[in-house]
């Protein structure tokens, strides 16, 4: 497969958002974006990146706690992921949306972090960043190995069920 993926961590905050190259090798930060709960601006903002990269497909990280369990962050994921579904759907775009497990992203984004001299607490928007880098390289580096993409797919029908 080829063609631009988007990496989403989404927060209760905030989601950062990387993407990818073309031939789907390498993770890169994008931006990040207020989430916003009450209304559809952060979906939006989505949509508008998808377009302007001409996005394949999205990758929401899935917080799952370290024994593979669902958390009260997983509903919010989830959530978001059919909403984003929905949405694709209702402008009829042919873009797949995915979750995947992102277990230990942020750690290892503000580890990274860490490592080039970055105050966490000053870099929060970039740790969000990096951590949908994360969550993105290592859906591309599971979807290269199996050969087909890993995650859940997300359908619009999942709506009915958040």
């Amino acid at each position: 497969m080829i063609g631009v993926s988007l990496g989403v961590d989404v927060g209760n905050v905030r989601i950062g958002v990387a993407r990818c190259d073309a031939l789907r090798t390498l993770a890169t930060p994008l931006e990040t974006v207020a989430r916003d709960t009450e209304g559809n601006s952060d979906i939006a903002r989505l949509l508008e990146l998808i377009a302007e990269y001409q996005a394949i497909d999205v990758v929401v990280g899935l917080p799952l706690n370290l024994r593979g369990e669902k958390t009260p962050s997983t509903a919010a994921a989830e959530g978001f992921a059919a909403e984003l579904a929905g949405a694709l759907a209702r402008e009829s775009r042919d873009v797949t949306v995915r979750l995947v497990d992102e277990r230990l992203s942020t750690v290892t984004a503000q580890q990274q972090l860490h490592a080039t001299g970055k105050n966490s607490k000053k870099s929060r928007g970039v740790i969000d960043q990096a951590a949908a880098v994360v969550i993105l390289q290592h859906a591309l580096d599971s979807d290269s190995v199996r050969g087909e993409l890993t995650g859940q797919m997300i359908l619009p029908e999942s709506l009915d069920e958040h």
